[in-house]
């Protein structure tokens, strides 16, 4: 998934707002972040003991928040619903609301929340402060925007949100650090089910409907196939006769192990290649963009991880010998 081109990702088609946002929402947020100075503001009004307002644009760096910040964090996500295409996202009035006493803004970047960075630049001058996840990382548009399942991505992000906490609230500094120091603790089982993972299946030939878990898959060594079709979805463009012959061959002849999709955008190609993976007795397992309810970041992680082992395992797949 090292290359995934210049075509524009389908979060910039669905969400309507190439252009410009609306004149109302364009309104509604230079008068909301016109008052400047929120986390000023915020502890003037609320006492020493007032909270740190924070939007998160997806609920999975909203729950870092949360797990950094503790009680001293009042955190709103605003994607947030794991049953729904979060690139159909459009923004509204409440969008605006949720940002108007932010001090701490974070959002993935990459174009996959582009109305995020317009509504932001709809109100210069303020002081709150922004993280951006593809600054982070050094992605831009056009590179996979699904950062947050690269292994590498959610400790920067977490080391750069706990930096602007502590700025914002330097009195309870200690508290900051070892919330960030245990937050980094729990990622390493992730990383030793990847390790492990990559031991076993290193090699191993898969595929997927789209590169929602590419950085995940690269980062245990599987073979992705078929990665034009995969953009195609994406972009929601037309994949063409001879990618879709291709998909559907490796399927019919196993040369893949296991069919990876994303149980929040099932079109209906999508479906024909899983009916087809069904009866081929390829695996399939879901993953998703949005981090469903009652689990962390963690969980989520590790919960989808074991579904792709126990996948993998039932298709009989053994990584290459090195």
């Amino acid at each position: 998934m090292k290359q995934l081109g210049s075509m524009l990702t389908r979060a910039r088609r669905a969400l309507k707002l190439s252009n410009a946002l609306p004149a109302w929402l364009l309104a509604g947020a230079a008068l909301a972040f016109g008052h400047g100075a929120f986390a000023a503001d915020a502890k003037a009004a609320g006492g020493a003991g007032a909270k740190i307002p924070v939007v998160a644009a997806e609920n999975f760096y909203g729950d870092v928040v949360r797990q950094l910040g503790g009680e001293r964090v009042d955190v709103t996500s605003i994607l947030s619903n794991p049953d729904q295409d979060p690139h159909l996202f459009e923004a509204s009035p409440t969008t605006a609301r949720a940002l108007q006493h932010a001090s701490l803004v974070v959002y993935n970047g990459a174009d996959y929340d582009p109305w995020m960075a317009k509504l932001l630049a709809a109100s210069k001058g303020t002081q709150r402060t922004v993280i951006v996840a593809a600054d982070l990382v050094g992605k831009k548009g056009g590179d996979n925007p699904h950062l947050w399942y690269d292994p590498a991505t959610m400790p920067k992000v977490a080391r750069a949100l706990s930096d602007a906490l502590v700025a914002a609230d330097p009195a309870h500094k200690s508290a900051y650090d070892a919330n960030l120091a245990k937050f980094l603790d729990s990622l390493k089982p992730i990383d030793a089910k990847v390790a492990e993972l990559h031991g076993r299946y290193a090699g191993v030939p898969v595929t997927a409907t789209e590169p929602v878990f590419g950085y995940m898959s690269d980062a245990i060594g599987l073979d992705m196939r078929n990665l034009r079709f995969q953009l195609a979805t994406m972009n929601d463009t037309e994949a063409s006769a001879s990618d879709i012959a291709a998909f559907e061959r490796d399927l019919r002849e196993r040369r893949v192990r296991v069919l990876i999709y994303n149980s929040q955008a099932t079109e209906a190609l999508t479906r024909r290649m899983l009916k087809l993976a069904q009866q081929s007795k390829v695996p399939s397992m879901s993953v998703t963009e949005t981090l469903p309810a009652g689990k962390t970041y963690q969980t989520w992680m590790l919960t989808q991880l074991d579904a792709l082992d126990k996948a993998l395992a039932a298709s009989g797949a053994k990584g290459k010998t090195p």
